[in-house]
């Protein structure tokens, strides 16, 4: 976490309780605790036992709780997993300021880092859980931009930003390799219908119960509708060869959507990678490995097609 600044103001539990007793003195008895691990892009406390309050960090991910505010209900009724709910709607106050959320609480714990998980049965509760989500009437919902950091829009968006990363990881990793799938992914042009994605598919917004299954996916900050092809970098970030196989065999996406999707899983790990490493320590660790292994199935793939 970064230390405070004029757009990343300190938010801790005194701020949610005054917040709270300020605009929602019912719920002022109530007992506030940060929950862990904190997001990047919010943080997210617990009020008593059935809620959660969640607050946008900076300005850019200001936007995101009207979306959430307006979206997250029409799209729950339509999917097969609990997602948040809203509950309440805070105004900025308190030397806090942005808007921000009350949540139903959802039980579970995240995937990231949990043991005995069956990643093979969670590749196909997830597949079956973002089927349904692209399956959802897209007409009006919000067409990718600022609010989700272009997730659903195009790759050429991060060309610069990935070309740049790569020449910067000269030495550390196959940078010819990298430039191949990334190459791949650019020429893989999405053209068919605008879907709803998440945007944030990642182990720490996938909650599983006690035996292991999928029991809900929270953190729709990103969401919206595009192209469906940035919700697959699972795939490589948690997912093995088998589940990955898995994972894949139940979406019904074609194959310029995967090139696409290990475009967006290189992009992120590549600018993960050159960055400091305590600059994002969450899964920095892990980047090389994914790298590699994109890399290895992209030839995989290559030499299948000739």
């Amino acid at each position: 976490m970064t230390s405070p600044s004029p757009d990343r103001p300190p938010i801790d539990v005194p701020l949610v309780q005054r917040l709270i007793r300020a605009q929602f003195p019912s719920w002022a008895g109530l007992a506030v605790r940060p929950v862990e691990p904190q997001g990047w892009d919010n943080r997210t406390f617990r009020l008593g036992e059935a809620m959660a309050v969640r607050l946008p960090s900076a300005s850019a991910y200001a936007a995101q709780v009207e979306k959430e505010q307006a979206w997250l209900p029409r799209l729950a009724a339509q999917l097969p997993l609990p997602i948040p709910a809203p509950l309440a709607k805070g105004e900025p106050g308190e030397g806090y300021p942005w808007r921000w959320s009350v949540l139903g609480w959802l039980d579970g714990r995240p995937a990231l880092g949990a043991r005995g998980v069956d990643l093979g049965r969670l590749a196909l509760d997830l597949a079956g859980f973002l089927a349904a989500l692209q399956r959802i009437d897209a007409a009006d919902g919000p067409p990718a931009g600022p609010h989700s950091f272009w997730r659903g829009g195009p790759l050429s968006t991060y060309d610069a930003e990935t070309t740049a990363a790569i020449a910067a990881l000269a030495g550390r990793i196959d940078t010819g390799g990298a430039a191949e799938v990334w190459k791949a992914a650019l020429a893989a042009d999405w053209s068919g219908p605008p879907t709803w994605f998440h945007g944030d598919v990642a182990a720490g917004n996938l909650l599983i119960d006690d035996t292991g299954r999928l029991s809900a996916v929270i953190d729709f900050g990103c969401c919206g509708v595009g192209d469906p092809a940035c919700d697959l970098a699972i795939a490589w970030t948690l997912f093995d060869g088998e589940s990955r196989a898995a994972f894949r065999a139940a979406l019904p996406l074609g194959a310029g959507t995967w090139a696409r999707g290990r475009g967006w899983t290189l992009w992120k790990a590549l600018i993960v990678l050159a960055a400091a490493p305590g600059a994002n320590p969450l899964g920095f660790e892990a980047q090389p490995r994914i790298i590699e292994e994109l890399i290895t199935e992209h030839r995989r793939e290559q030499e299948t097609a000739r």
